[in-house]
């Protein structure tokens, strides 16, 4: 059955950008992307997808894209998403993930679209009090990248109320691995996300992995985090387009994690395992304001969309990065 409008995507050279453009064709959709290349790759977007280089707080450009290509709902995922820079340069947060989504909102207004799935962060709950993190967690960040993107949730809901037009905010927690069939991946030099750090190490690109904080409240002393990967992110992706399209009065703000976590040395034995190797460990002290325990309560995703995971296995998530890893080095020439 054809669909009835295109999505804009919105940092779709980027790395789970990327992955929603694989998902949404997967499943019928017609694609349109925006991405100004700042972070992301032009050879990340298949080359029939409709590709505009360009900024989403060009108004006039977006417009055109709006009219040009039928968009029906916008899915966003352009931002900047580094927590360390954003302490160090907070008015680039605020400019690139607040200031621009705002005017890329009032584009989706100005352009009468509909349906708008918005990429926000377990950092919006700071260092919550309890673990699992439930929606209703109060969202109190602790850096400007998740403030910048609770002003986003905020923006959205008040827009939602005022106009014709529903939302679906979620909430990603750890997002790691790489498409199955190795069409894309994270390419980003420089990445901090503790898998890519240690499939670039396991693969020879970095000496050592560091170990932040070995005294955490957890198990094995280091923290513990909820990593998901990113083919089931971009999976719950659509379904939440498509409980948008089926259901506008209703709007969702939701978990993406699986409920369980691992810690930062149960992750690096699974490197260890998928690699057959030994990744040189570096323990070093904590990062100001690293939880020690952030894990997901994926409960009312799992009852409000029909979203079951197909890739939790860590030694997967592991093997997808290692080998999107491996390809990005034949790409790249190394």
């Amino acid at each position: 059955m054809a669909k009835p409008f295109t999505i804009l995507v919105t940092g779709g050279a980027g790395y789970i950008g990327s992955h929603a453009i694989l998902a949404l064709r997967d499943a019928g959709w017609s694609v349109a992307v925006i991405d100004n290349l700042t972070t992301g790759f032009r050879w990340a977007v298949p080359e029939d997808v409709a590709f505009y280089e360009g900024d989403i707080e060009d108004s006039e450009l977006v417009a055109k894209i709006i009219q040009n290509e039928k968009i029906g709902a916008i899915m966003h995922f352009a931002g900047s998403i580094i927590v360390p820079e954003s302490v160090e340069n907070p008015l680039k947060y605020y400019h690139n993930n607040s200031s621009k989504s705002r005017s890329l909102i009032e584009s989706a207004i100005n352009g009468e679209v509909k349906h708008f799935i918005f990429s926000s962060t377990a950092a919006t709950y700071g260092i919550p009090e309890e673990s699992p993190v439930r929606e209703t967690t109060p969202q109190i960040p602790i850096n400007p990248y998740g403030m910048s993107k609770l002003m986003t949730e905020h923006m959205l809901r008040d827009v939602s109320a005022a106009h014709e037009f529903n939302f679906c905010a979620l909430r990603y927690f750890n997002v790691a691995g790489a498409d199955p069939q190795a069409r894309t991946g994270q390419s980003t030099a420089g990445a901090t996300h503790l898998i890519k750090v240690a499939v670039e190490a396991a693969l020879g690109k970095r000496e050592s992995v560091a170990v932040f904080g070995t005294d955490y409240e957890t198990p094995d002393g280091t923290g513990v985090r909820d990593y998901i990967h990113v083919a089931d992110l971009a999976a719950a992706h659509v379904l939440a387009l498509e409980a948008l399209v089926a259901d506008p009065e209703q709007n969702h703000l939701l978990n993406c994690g699986y409920g369980r976590g691992f810690s930062v040395l149960e992750v690096l034995d699974a490197v260890d395992r998928v690699t057959n190797m030994k990744l040189t460990r570096k323990l070093e002290g904590r990062r100001a304001g690293d939880p020690d325990s952030l894990i997901s309560d994926n409960r009312a995703i799992m009852d409000r969309f029909p979203w079951q995971p197909g890739h939790a296995d860590l030694d997967e998530i592991v093997a997808h990065a290692l080998a999107w890893e491996r390809k990005l080095g034949e790409i790249r020439g190394e």
